[in-house]
Protein backbone atom coordinates (compact mmCIF):
# COMPACT_ATOMS: atom_id res chain seq x y z
CA UNK A 1 0.00 0.00 0.00
CA UNK A 2 1.61 3.17 -0.93
CA UNK A 3 1.25 6.04 2.37
CA UNK A 4 2.62 8.99 0.15
CA UNK A 5 1.10 11.99 1.03
CA UNK A 6 -1.60 12.85 -1.94
CA UNK A 7 -0.69 16.06 -4.17
CA UNK A 8 -3.24 18.34 -2.76
CA UNK A 9 -1.96 17.57 1.22
CA UNK A 10 1.50 18.51 -0.27
CA UNK A 11 0.23 22.02 -1.92
CA UNK A 12 -1.90 22.54 1.43
CA UNK A 13 1.21 22.02 3.33
CA UNK A 14 3.32 24.41 1.57
CA UNK A 15 0.90 26.80 1.02
CA UNK A 16 0.91 27.00 4.77
CA UNK A 17 4.43 26.93 5.12
CA UNK A 18 4.46 30.21 2.77
CA UNK A 19 1.62 32.02 4.66
CA UNK A 20 3.50 31.21 8.45
CA UNK A 21 6.66 31.88 6.94
CA UNK A 22 5.64 35.11 5.84
CA UNK A 23 4.48 35.61 9.57
CA UNK A 24 7.28 35.25 11.09
CA UNK A 25 9.28 37.36 8.73
CA UNK A 26 7.10 39.93 9.80
CA UNK A 27 7.64 38.92 13.84
CA UNK A 28 11.70 39.30 12.77
CA UNK A 29 11.25 42.40 10.92
CA UNK A 30 9.57 44.26 13.93
CA UNK A 31 11.93 43.15 15.78
CA UNK A 32 14.93 44.19 14.12
CA UNK A 33 13.53 47.34 13.31
CA UNK A 34 13.13 48.13 17.08
CA UNK A 35 16.63 47.31 17.68
CA UNK A 36 17.64 49.68 15.33
CA UNK A 37 15.26 52.24 16.38
CA UNK A 38 15.89 51.97 19.99
CA UNK A 39 19.80 50.54 20.05
CA UNK A 40 18.00 48.20 22.92
CA UNK A 41 17.46 44.51 23.18
CA UNK A 42 14.25 44.66 24.98
CA UNK A 43 12.10 42.03 22.80
CA UNK A 44 14.77 40.21 21.25
CA UNK A 45 13.59 37.15 23.55
CA UNK A 46 10.95 37.32 21.44
CA UNK A 47 13.11 35.51 18.88
CA UNK A 48 14.11 32.42 21.30
CA UNK A 49 10.07 32.09 21.98
CA UNK A 50 8.73 31.39 18.32
CA UNK A 51 12.20 29.68 17.72
CA UNK A 52 10.26 27.51 20.95
CA UNK A 53 7.43 27.61 19.00
CA UNK A 54 8.61 26.17 15.61
CA UNK A 55 9.58 22.90 17.49
CA UNK A 56 6.49 21.28 17.90
CA UNK A 57 5.13 22.76 14.51
CA UNK A 58 8.12 20.97 13.10
CA UNK A 59 7.94 17.70 14.79
CA UNK A 60 4.15 17.39 13.57
CA UNK A 61 4.95 18.27 10.25
CA UNK A 62 7.57 15.26 10.08
CA UNK A 63 4.85 13.13 11.53
CA UNK A 64 2.13 13.88 9.23
CA UNK A 65 3.65 14.02 6.22
CA UNK A 66 5.83 10.57 7.27
CA UNK A 67 5.66 8.58 3.40
CA UNK A 68 4.89 5.54 5.36
CA UNK A 69 2.66 4.43 8.53
CA UNK A 70 4.63 5.36 11.85
CA UNK A 71 4.69 2.50 14.26
CA UNK A 72 3.77 2.88 17.84
CA UNK A 73 6.96 2.73 18.97
CA UNK A 74 8.15 5.82 17.30
CA UNK A 75 5.07 7.48 17.63
CA UNK A 76 4.90 7.21 21.52
CA UNK A 77 8.06 8.92 22.23
CA UNK A 78 8.20 11.38 19.65
CA UNK A 79 4.66 12.62 20.94
CA UNK A 80 5.88 12.70 24.42
CA UNK A 81 9.01 14.97 23.30
CA UNK A 82 5.67 17.03 21.27
CA UNK A 83 4.15 17.36 24.21
CA UNK A 84 6.77 18.41 26.24
CA UNK A 85 7.43 21.32 23.64
CA UNK A 86 3.79 22.05 22.74
CA UNK A 87 3.08 24.60 25.93
CA UNK A 88 6.10 26.85 23.94
CA UNK A 89 3.47 28.10 21.24
CA UNK A 90 0.92 29.26 23.03
CA UNK A 91 3.05 30.53 25.99
CA UNK A 92 3.76 33.40 23.54
CA UNK A 93 0.56 34.64 24.48
CA UNK A 94 0.91 36.07 27.71
CA UNK A 95 4.11 37.56 26.55
CA UNK A 96 1.34 40.43 26.25
CA UNK A 97 2.64 41.28 30.04
CA UNK A 98 5.63 43.14 29.25
CA UNK A 99 3.78 45.52 27.03
CA UNK A 100 3.63 49.14 28.37
CA UNK A 101 5.08 52.46 26.97
CA UNK A 102 8.60 52.45 26.19
CA UNK A 103 10.57 55.66 25.63
CA UNK A 104 12.27 55.24 21.75
CA UNK A 105 9.08 53.58 20.18
CA UNK A 106 5.63 54.41 19.98
CA UNK A 107 3.55 52.37 22.11
CA UNK A 108 1.25 51.28 19.09
CA UNK A 109 4.75 49.64 17.67
CA UNK A 110 5.32 47.45 20.75
CA UNK A 111 1.60 46.66 20.40
CA UNK A 112 2.13 45.65 17.30
CA UNK A 113 4.90 43.97 17.67
CA UNK A 114 4.24 41.38 20.86
CA UNK A 115 0.91 40.81 18.82
CA UNK A 116 2.61 39.70 15.45
CA UNK A 117 4.06 36.97 17.77
CA UNK A 118 1.56 36.00 20.00
CA UNK A 119 -0.65 35.56 16.29
CA UNK A 120 1.91 32.87 15.33
CA UNK A 121 2.98 31.19 18.74
CA UNK A 122 -1.16 30.38 18.45
CA UNK A 123 -1.00 29.72 14.87
CA UNK A 124 1.62 27.43 15.05
CA UNK A 125 0.17 25.83 17.94
CA UNK A 126 -2.95 25.31 16.07
CA UNK A 127 -0.94 23.98 13.02
CA UNK A 128 0.71 21.39 15.10
CA UNK A 129 -2.45 20.27 16.94
CA UNK A 130 -4.36 19.55 13.82
CA UNK A 131 -1.11 17.55 12.30
CA UNK A 132 -1.19 15.54 15.89
CA UNK A 133 -4.99 15.08 16.03
CA UNK A 134 -4.83 13.73 12.46
CA UNK A 135 -2.59 11.00 13.65
CA UNK A 136 -4.57 9.96 16.51
CA UNK A 137 -7.86 9.71 14.42
CA UNK A 138 -6.26 7.53 11.70
CA UNK A 139 -5.49 5.19 14.41
CA UNK A 140 -8.25 5.41 17.03
CA UNK A 141 -11.18 7.33 15.47
CA UNK A 142 -12.87 10.81 15.72
CA UNK A 143 -13.85 10.74 19.51
CA UNK A 144 -9.99 9.92 20.81
CA UNK A 145 -8.52 12.16 18.98
CA UNK A 146 -10.89 15.41 20.41
CA UNK A 147 -9.92 13.66 23.33
CA UNK A 148 -6.25 13.95 22.81
CA UNK A 149 -6.88 17.22 21.90
CA UNK A 150 -8.63 18.75 24.44
CA UNK A 151 -5.96 17.12 27.17
CA UNK A 152 -3.03 18.29 25.24
CA UNK A 153 -4.77 21.67 25.04
CA UNK A 154 -5.26 21.74 28.80
CA UNK A 155 -1.81 20.20 29.47
CA UNK A 156 -0.17 22.71 26.99
CA UNK A 157 -2.21 25.55 29.38
CA UNK A 158 -0.69 23.91 32.66
CA UNK A 159 2.12 23.92 31.76
CA UNK A 160 1.88 27.92 30.33
CA UNK A 161 1.27 28.43 33.81
CA UNK A 162 4.23 26.60 34.85
CA UNK A 163 6.26 28.57 32.76
CA UNK A 164 4.86 32.14 33.44
CA UNK A 165 4.30 31.95 37.09
CA UNK A 166 6.89 29.21 38.17
CA UNK A 167 9.26 29.96 35.67
CA UNK A 168 10.12 26.52 34.69
CA UNK A 169 10.60 25.52 31.36
CA UNK A 170 10.76 22.64 28.94
CA UNK A 171 14.67 21.66 29.53
CA UNK A 172 13.91 21.50 33.16
CA UNK A 173 12.43 18.09 32.67
CA UNK A 174 16.27 17.10 32.14
CA UNK A 175 18.37 19.90 34.28
CA UNK A 176 15.35 20.62 37.02
CA UNK A 177 13.26 17.47 37.37
CA UNK A 178 13.26 17.08 41.33
CA UNK A 179 11.90 20.95 41.87
CA UNK A 180 9.76 20.74 38.91
CA UNK A 181 7.92 17.20 39.78
CA UNK A 182 7.66 18.44 43.56
CA UNK A 183 6.31 21.50 42.28
CA UNK A 184 3.58 19.72 40.09
CA UNK A 185 2.50 17.13 42.49
CA UNK A 186 2.35 19.65 45.51
CA UNK A 187 -0.26 21.17 43.28
CA UNK A 188 -1.59 18.25 41.99
CA UNK A 189 -2.51 17.10 46.01
CA UNK A 190 -3.49 20.69 47.39
CA UNK A 191 -5.56 22.20 44.61
CA UNK A 192 -7.63 24.21 47.05
CA UNK A 193 -3.95 25.78 47.86
CA UNK A 194 -3.11 26.63 44.31
CA UNK A 195 -6.27 27.80 43.22
CA UNK A 196 -4.83 30.54 41.07
CA UNK A 197 -2.75 27.56 38.75
CA UNK A 198 -5.69 25.72 38.48
CA UNK A 199 -7.96 29.35 37.17
CA UNK A 200 -4.89 29.69 35.15
CA UNK A 201 -4.95 26.40 33.55
CA UNK A 202 -9.06 26.13 33.20
CA UNK A 203 -9.73 29.68 32.15
CA UNK A 204 -6.82 29.78 29.44
CA UNK A 205 -7.44 25.82 28.18
CA UNK A 206 -10.91 26.57 27.73
CA UNK A 207 -9.68 29.73 25.50
CA UNK A 208 -7.49 27.79 23.72
CA UNK A 209 -10.00 24.88 23.00
CA UNK A 210 -12.84 26.89 21.86
CA UNK A 211 -10.45 29.00 19.33
CA UNK A 212 -9.24 25.74 18.16
CA UNK A 213 -12.24 24.63 17.43
CA UNK A 214 -13.40 27.77 15.25
CA UNK A 215 -9.97 27.41 13.52
CA UNK A 216 -11.05 23.74 12.78
CA UNK A 217 -14.71 25.13 11.64
CA UNK A 218 -13.48 27.76 9.57
CA UNK A 219 -11.48 25.49 7.81
CA UNK A 220 -14.80 22.80 7.29
CA UNK A 221 -16.84 26.45 6.08
CA UNK A 222 -14.17 27.02 3.51
CA UNK A 223 -14.15 23.20 2.37
CA UNK A 224 -17.51 23.33 1.87
CA UNK A 225 -17.64 26.86 -0.18
CA UNK A 226 -15.02 25.77 -2.28
CA UNK A 227 -16.79 22.60 -3.01
CA UNK A 228 -20.64 24.33 -4.34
Amino acid sequence: MDFTPPAHALRQRLSLLFILGASLTLSVVLITLRVFMTHQLTFIFLLWNLFLALIPFGMSTMLGTAAGPLRARVLLPVGAVWMLFFPNAPYILTDLFHLEPRVGVPYWYDLALILSCAWNGLMLAYASLLDMQALVQRRLGVAASWLFATIALMLSSFGVYLGRYMRFNSWDVITNPLELFYDILNRVLHPFAHRGTWGVTLLFGVFLLLGYMTVRQLGRVDSTASTD
